[in-house]
């Protein structure tokens, strides 16, 4: 056991790391500051400064995803660097070799696994055909921003303005909720 004296008090840093880690996984998990503090007896105000000590950044969480994108990397540095949280781009090759590769049921299974990460993002940038991006509006509602590089069925690669998709990144994240 690892303890520490400070002044006329003697800590267990332990303790203090693993009530921290309960304070975060209860605000993750979606309890407010309040139930929280409630929940552990402890002071609200604390678990807001504790928030304030990590905090990396503020706004919307957001997912990017688009297929058959010919410029996946240039635009996956892009949202990288703007803080995007979920990529998933793919040139026409990648999106062949992902259905190719999988069982119907496995392909079904990996399919509804995106689809409910993407309902954890407050916007989803979904870049491909008129008629994929009526599938994911039909799928995701509001969530999604449709960026349309073509009509169905599109049968290679487009390329995507990373300008474009950088000004986007950056409006989204300034709209107050």
């Amino acid at each position: 056991m690892n303890i520490i004296r400070i002044q006329d008090k003697v800590l267990n840093p332990e303790r203090i790391h693993r009530a921290v880690d309960q304070i975060l996984q209860l605000r993750q998990e979606g309890l407010s500051q309040q139930e929280v503090a409630a929940r552990l007896n402890i002071d609200r105000t604390l678990i807001s400064r504790l928030e304030s000590l990590g905090e990396i950044r503020k706004g919307p969480r957001l997912a990017l995803v688009g297929f058959p994108v010919a410029n996946t990397e240039e635009l996956t540095a892009v949202a990288q660097t703007e803080g995007v949280d979920f990529i998933f781009l793919m040139s026409d090759e990648e999106r062949w070799r992902f259905v190719e590769e999988k069982s119907g049921a496995d392909l079904v299974n990996e399919f509804m696994s995106l689809i409910s990460q993407a309902k954890n993002y407050d916007a989803v940038i979904f870049i491909g055909s008129n008629m994929r991006i009526k599938l994911m509006e039909a799928i995701l509602g509001s969530q999604v921003i449709s960026w349309e590089i073509g009509i169905s069925p599109i049968k290679e690669d487009r390329w995507v303005n990373p300008e474009q998709l950088r000004q986007l990144i950056r409006q989204l994240k300034n709209i107050e909720k």
